[in-house]
């Protein structure tokens, strides 16, 4: 069954653009994990930054989380962020039709 997770980053105050630009190559890199079906960020009117993901499964999320391009990820944020990134999994209530009730 696919996972869904949300990643919520707080930048430092004035460094919303550097965690965007720490965030942006991670983009097409995790896409090209296996089991990576969506990766993308965007702004919350709060300033902060909303990472969707969606695996294949937990095991393929679980090597993600293990792997190189996030700990890259997580050294490029260092020293960004105004406390640590808030990360949740989300397992879909289908509702609908399957495509309107799962992302």
């Amino acid at each position: 069954m696919p996972v869904v997770v949300t990643a919520m980053f707080t930048p430092k105050e004035g460094s919303f653009d550097e965690v965007v630009a720490a965030l942006s190559p991670a983009i097409a890199e995790v896409h090209e994990e296996p089991g990576c079906l969506l990766y993308a960020i965007h702004e919350t009117p709060e300033g902060q930054i909303l990472m969707i993901e969606k695996w294949e499964s937990a095991e393929l999320l679980d090597a993600h989380g293990a792997g190189e391009p996030v700990k890259r990820l997580n050294a490029s944020l260092e020293g960004l962020l105004q406390r640590p990134v808030e990360v949740a999994r989300h397992e879909p209530i289908l509702a609908g039709t399957p495509d309107q009730g799962a992302l």
